[in-house]
């Protein structure tokens, strides 16, 4: 169901817009169309793209979240809530006001940002006692010190602000093939690991002692999923940016449908990550037309409340830690 889902509004998606085209026109300009007309134009060097990052964007974020939560044992973590959009975004700015002849290495660089990120935050909860609360503070705390770092660069590089607040908040319009063609490779690498590491991951959220008694190398384990959790958020954040939400979302709303077999966890994660991203996008481009609005808006419009929701739900459990 979630693919007919999917492949429904990923066809959608081509179709609307500024400029809708009916669908009958859309399939026949796609398999047969002018390569010079109008509508060509629009559909594959437009939405198409755009179409793509959203499904690859969802995917990435969502099972980012999933690995971050299974891993760290906090069912409010999530790139966006602990700070590894933060790291990515600093070193995609990094790229960006130093090294602009390198801007094709971003994904590289937002990778790297969000793993540094992801340990730091990692090792200081341990250190401190590894509760659900002290993770997210921790977050926080990394996040905030981040952030003054990037409005320095931002300071002394002004051209780099160009373009920083749509970075901020999240968005897919402007994406070309060639932004997501690297970043697409590297999550679809990273999902086929995390699929094959899947029952690695049921015996690692059993808790530490549990999975050692099993037989798993919990320290190896952990770091090659923090690192994962890092190549998708990265990924996704170098072409889509600071998308928030997404990797708290929907791992709760997968677990709510399918369980807690991570078997199953990933691949309806990812599906429901992409029809989110997707069906958000179109909200964005048609709420308000002609006007387009990011599509983080949308996403935070939908985010914040039921962030609100899980910290309520879990506010007994995190007084008892």
């Amino acid at each position: 169901m979630l693919t007919f889902l999917l492949l429904f509004f990923a066809t959608l998606s081509v179709s609307i817009g500024s400029t809708n085209i009916p669908l009958s026109k859309t399939f026949s300009v796609i398999f047969k169309g002018d390569r010079i007309s109008k509508e060509f134009q629009i559909i594959n060097y437009v939405r198409i793209p755009r179409t793509l990052a959203a499904i690859y964007a969802g995917c990435a974020l969502s099972l980012s979240g999933l690995i971050l939560q299974t891993v760290l044992n906090n069912a409010l973590a999530g790139p966006s809530i602990i700070g590894v959009n933060s790291g990515a975004g600093l070193f995609t700015t990094l790229i960006i006001a130093l090294f602009p002849a390198y801007i094709t290495l971003m994904p590289i660089a937002a990778f790297i940002g969000a793993l540094m990120v992801t340990l730091l935050v990692y090792f200081i909860a341990k250190k401190t006692g590894a509760s659900r609360i002290t993770i997210v503070l921790s977050g926080v705390a990394v996040s905030s010190f981040i952030g003054a770092i990037t409005d320095t660069l931002l300071t002394l590089w002004p051209d780099t602000a160009i373009g920083r607040t749509s970075f901020l908040i999240g968005g897919l319009s402007g994406v070309t093939m060639n932004g997501i063609k690297l970043p697409g490779i590297l999550i679809s690498i990273s999902f086929v690991a995390v699929f094959i590491l899947s029952y690695d991951m049921n015996v690692l959220s059993l808790g530490d002692e549990t999975a050692k008694s099993l037989g798993l190398n919990v320290s190896r384990y952990r770091f090659i999923f923090i690192v994962l959790s890092s190549l998708f958020a990265g990924s996704a954040i170098s072409f889509a940016g600071l998308l928030g939400f997404i990797g708290l979302i929907i791992p709760h709303a997968s677990r709510f449908i399918i369980g807690y077999d991570s078997r199953l966890l990933v691949p309806v994660s990812a599906l429901m990550g992409s029809l989110f991203a997707l069906i958000c996008d179109i909200l964005a481009r048609t709420m308000f037309a002609p006007y387009e609005v990011p599509a983080g808006i949308v996403m935070s419009f939908l985010g914040g409340p039921f962030f609100i929701y899980l910290l309520l739900k879990q506010k007994r459990r995190v007084v008892d830690d």
